[in-house]
């Protein structure tokens, strides 16, 4: 096991990986920005190094700064969190040629899976189901409008290094795939400095569903069941719940299987997350591999009583799995909401400064995940979720009333919050019934905020 584990990462993440690492008695190191000295995974960590300014150019994002963070404090592994260096293979490529141990998947599985044409090709040669698409990438419109016919409309434009719903276009037409053609590769270059482009038959109101896979270096792979993530506003994820009110215990074993069967393809380590897009004939199919620990890990860890951290840095040292797949018992039903430093009523404007007044609720059943503290000042550098709450309880209206007691509780004055949006999903009648889907966020919004000025 690891002596000294170096954290790559900031905000509420860094001080979960720190939480696991204290009970496993590993010594931790936090890497910080200027705009970063306060922060509580700073004051929590054994040592804390200042690694450059806010921008994340600066500090996050500088691979030298950080191996020298790592090398200075004698750490003999990085944890990368997720954003920032989680899933850049060139960063897992120059931890282990300096000796220092990466959690998470080799840098050849992080290139495969990032190359999103490559990861189809896996996919099909392997019996994965696959959304009908070009084989490779989309060289020009001609060719885009070309596959389009054969596929049939709507089709999606992906940018090929893609996520986040950055690159991505839809098209009922020849004419809206020409003229959007232009527009994704550009967006893809300015993103992710590549502007290939794939195209995918566009499925219409499906969910989202994800599986969260564990597999050690000894050829062991299981899942852990589903987390339903279809609450999105482009493409960025809200609330999350496990299980899924659409995935049934036939339809969870065989899409586990898949999970199970993608990671083996890809020949996945440490933890990692399966997506897959479900129609509403209840057929599925692969979208993506996610390299990296996810926000919404909580409700898998509330559901299983597995702590995935704790995983992921046992795996990356060398352990095998301690569990069987049939060892794999979820129990009552999670949900988690994102609270951001933004305004809903403001098309969700990004608000920044001075807490000054914090209550985090409590009680029976309730998570909180969070880095922030009574005058707190959120920077404007970093990404704007201030916290996860996360709701357990035995059955899925006990975790939705626990839920609704929590956000009603949680007191955060001085900047805007998504706490009211949040409210307004989970009373929506779509959430009360489990019927809903990727497009639901947006409906919720136009009836909650129609004069916003959104589009």
């Amino acid at each position: 096991m690891f002596t000294k584990i170096l954290i790559a990462n900031r905000g509420e993440i860094a001080l979960r990986i720190i939480r696991a690492c204290r009970e496993l008695g590993i010594h931790t190191v936090a890497v910080y920005s200027d705009a970063d000295g306060d922060s509580l995974h700073v004051r929590f960590a054994d040592e804390a190094v200042c690694i450059g300014a806010a921008a994340p150019g600066e500090s996050y994002l500088n691979v030298p700064r950080i191996i020298s963070a790592a090398e200075i404090t004698d750490a003999d592994a990085i944890h990368p969190g997720y954003g920032f260096l989680s899933e850049i293979p060139h960063f897992a490529e120059i931890c282990n040629s300096c000796n220092i141990t990466f959690i998470g998947p080799p840098a050849d599985v992080i290139a495969r899976s990032g190359d999103k044409s490559k990861a189809r090709e896996i996919m099909k040669e392997h019996g994965v189901p696959i959304i009908p698409g070009s084989d490779g990438i989309v060289a020009n419109p001609d060719e885009a409008v070309d596959l389009a016919h054969q596929i049939g409309y709507p089709v999606i434009l992906k940018a090929l290094a893609g996520g986040g719903g950055r690159g991505m276009r839809v098209a009922h037409t020849d004419i809206s795939l020409r003229k959007s053609f232009g527009t994704a590769q550009s967006e893809a270059e300015r993103a992710f400095g590549n502007p290939h482009l794939y195209l995918e038959k566009y499925i219409e109101r499906p969910r989202h569903v994800e599986f969260q896979i564990l597999a050690d270096h000894h050829g062991n792979v299981i899942h852990l069941g589903e987390r339903e993530c279809s609450f999105q506003r482009r493409h960025q994820k809200m609330l999350e719940e496990a299980p899924s009110t659409a995935v049934s215990p036939e339809l969870r074993k065989k899409m586990g299987e898949s999970a199970i069967q993608a990671a083996k393809a890809f020949e996945y380590r440490n933890a990692g997350t399966i997506e897959f897009l479900l129609d509403e004939k209840g057929k599925y199919y692969f979208i993506e591999i996610n390299t990296r620990i996810q926000v919404e890990h909580p409700v898998t860890e509330t559901i299983t009583s597995i702590d995935l951290v704790k995983e992921q840095i046992a795996i990356a040292a060398g352990e095998r799995l301690r569990f069987e797949q049939e060892e794999i018992v979820i129990r009552g039903h999670a949900i988690e909401c994102r609270i951001n430093a933004e305004d809903p009523s403001r098309n969700f404007m990004p608000s920044c400064g001075k807490i000054t007044a914090l209550h985090l609720p409590g009680g029976p059943g309730i998570r909180i995940d969070t880095h922030i503290y009574e005058e707190y000042v959120i920077p404007m550098n970093y990404d704007s979720m201030l916290a996860k709450v996360i709701a357990w309880g035995s059955t899925r209206e006990e975790a939705t009333a626990r839920m609704r007691r929590a956000l009603h509780e949680m007191v955060i004055e001085g900047v805007s919050s998504t706490i009211p949006f949040q409210e307004v999903i989970l009373n929506s009648r779509q959430f009360r019934s489990g019927k809903f889907n990727t497009a639901t966020v947006e409906q919720l919004l136009e009836a909650s905020y129609p004069d916003t000025g959104r589009h």
